[in-house]
């Protein structure tokens, strides 16, 4: 059972002790909120500790309004649940934030994270979001796959949680190295910008198998995209690669 408790007594814990430790894991995107067609969008969590020795974990917020944070232990062996994360974890009935997962110690609690969404009595399949467990900042990241059709939409999702703005250059392409538009963007610190790609983009005509190129100096950013069907609502997360389409690589972001 969650104990909710002040979310700073794990930060005031570790400034006490000259030898506690935390580690920080990042769910890039979570939320409870209504999309197109009327569809309620949100995010189940779940958090495992696999060790023998009670987890002390924070959960926070960081671009929702006022940060929402709570904290709680899970024994040895135990798991915690959140059906919709953003209700009944933080009690709020929308919002939209990537998700920091804080554990005292030396190792993280395991996380898992699944979107679906809901209209009338329909549930869509759960769809995965990868969880990163290190330092996700690169100056050239790639998302590929992405389409603005009849059939599928796209949202682009830039996240700064720097202490100062960090600006974003988007280079969209259909061959690789080649851009067709390019969108510039400075997010303040601590924000987000969950954006579909025809906004982005106004100018660019129908198609799939589209790739965004996002290059940014700043350090503690994150990108993802969405990949949605009209039809079903069915959403197909997708994660960024490492550097420009001719060099990329894949992110070594699922669970440990």
């Amino acid at each position: 059972m969650v104990r909710s408790l002040l979310a700073g007594m794990l930060f005031a814990a570790t400034a006490s002790a000259q030898t506690a430790q935390s580690v920080t894991v990042l769910v890039p995107i979570v939320g409870s909120v209504v999309g197109a067609g009327d569809v309620r969008w949100k995010t189940d969590v779940e958090l495992h500790n696999d060790t023998r020795e009670e987890m002390f974990v924070a959960l926070r917020l960081p671009t929702a309004p006022d940060q929402p944070a709570i904290a709680f232990t899970l024994p040895p062996g135990g798991a915690q649940t959140f059906a919709d994360v953003v209700a009944q974890a933080f009690g709020i009935d929308a919002a939209l934030s990537p998700l920091v997962v804080e554990t005292m110690g030396k190792r993280s609690v395991r996380v898992a994270a699944n979107v679906y969404a809901i209209h009338g009595g329909d549930v869509t399949r759960p769809e995965p979001i990868p969880v990163s467990y290190g330092e996700a900042s690169y100056p050239v990241r790639t998302l590929t796959g992405l389409s603005f059709s009849d059939f599928f939409r796209t949202n682009v999702g830039l996240v700064n949680l720097g202490d100062h703005g960090a600006s974003f250059t988007l280079g969209l392409q259909r061959v690789a190295g080649r851009n067709i538009a390019v969108a510039r963007l400075t997010l303040p610190a601590n924000s987000l910008s969950h954006t579909s790609i025809q906004s982005l983009f106004p100018l660019i005509t129908k198609g799939d198998d589209f790739s965004v190129v996002i290059e940014t100096s700043a350090a503690n950013t994150y990108v993802y995209a969405s990949v949605i069907d009209n039809a079903t609502s069915d959403a197909r997360f997708i994660p960024p690669s490492i550097g420009a389409p001719e060099t990329q690589y894949a992110t070594s972001s699922v669970a440990q």
